[in-house]
């Protein structure tokens, strides 16, 4: 694909996993989107979502593979559905491409270990889960998403992972609060692990208010950079998230983070202009945000 492809503004797809479950995907453990996938009859629901997200402006749409870790299958006793669930996110991401040929699909590559945590694992545990997920992406993806990550070791493992399928790739760092990386790193550090093959960087399931903190230091990366903002009203709970997330009667990440009311379409496309104004072109959603959010973001290009 074209490596310049964010130089220019798009728009990407907003919170597929809390969509689905806002149409009525039933929660199944800690599995969220996974169940999606698990289960044949959620099947054209992920499908729809896809679509929906595509027909409101989407240029891109990332696999829904937040939840396919090995990590995340293992806590639920389906490890053994590894392949098969990455391989039919891709799968369905193709299908709903079928009749939009500009549409690129995304491989969403989570943290391989918790989330909103760094990674404390060595190195090579790290680079091998990044790998074995990316395998079973590869075929049905574009480009590669690493999505939500809190360490700049992570994005280092998962870009050495990736080396061998030669495809380029999309930053998308999460910072909890404040100005650092939940490892503590800054921003900046990013540059010390990106290559040529980097399409640009991203703020990811961050509030408007935490990345407009970062802008500055995003922005003085000088690649395309950009955001997928979350309607939760905070990713740092005073305890663990991941450990207040087993504990879930619903499975419902907002039953930890909560649910922010002031985030509606109208007044999110009022907060993505102040920052296209500032030079992002990588517009997005995370967590809460529906198609109506991408459809008055897609208005603003």
């Amino acid at each position: 694909m074209d490596l310049n492809f964010f130089k220019d503004v798009r728009i990407l797809d907003g919170g597929t996993g809390q969509e689905l479950l806002s149409r009525g995907l039933e929660a199944n453990g800690t599995l969220w989107s996974a169940n999606a996938l698990l289960q044949d009859r959620y099947h054209d629901l992920l499908l729809n979502t896809h679509l929906d997200f595509i027909k409101a402006g989407a240029e891109v749409i990332i696999t829904s593979t937040f939840a396919t870790r090995r990590k995340r299958l293992r806590d639920n006793q389906i490890e053994n559905k590894f392949e098969y669930l990455n391989q039919k996110a891709g799968e369905i991401a193709v299908k709903a491409k079928k009749n939009f040929s500009n549409i690129l699909i995304a491989g969403g590559l989570p943290p391989q270990n918790l989330t909103y945590e760094a990674d404390n694992r060595n190195e090579e545990n790290i680079i091998n889960d990044f790998r074995e997920q990316a395998n079973a992406l590869n075929p049905y993806i574009d480009f590669f998403y690493f999505d939500v990550l809190s360490s700049i070791k992570e994005f280092k493992c998962g870009i050495k992972a990736i080396k061998e399928f030669k495809k380029p790739y999309l930053i998308g760092i999460h910072i909890s609060e404040g100005t650092n990386l939940p490892s503590g790193e800054k921003i900046s550090k990013i540059r010390d692990v990106i290559d040529d093959k980097v399409l640009g960087v991203m703020l990811s399931c961050v509030s408007p208010e935490n990345y407009e903190a970062n802008l500055k230091e995003v922005k003085n990366l000088e690649v395309p950079f950009g955001f997928k903002l979350n309607g939760y009203i905070t990713t740092k709970p005073s305890t663990s998230y991941t450990e207040n997330y087993l504990k879930s009667k619903t499975g419902n990440p907002i039953e930890v983070l909560g649910k922010r009311e002031d985030l509606n379409p109208d007044n999110m496309a009022k907060i993505v202009k102040k920052f296209k104004d500032s030079g992002a072109t990588i517009l997005g959603g995370c967590c809460e945000t529906s198609p109506l959010h991408i459809e008055a973001m897609a208005k603003l290009k």
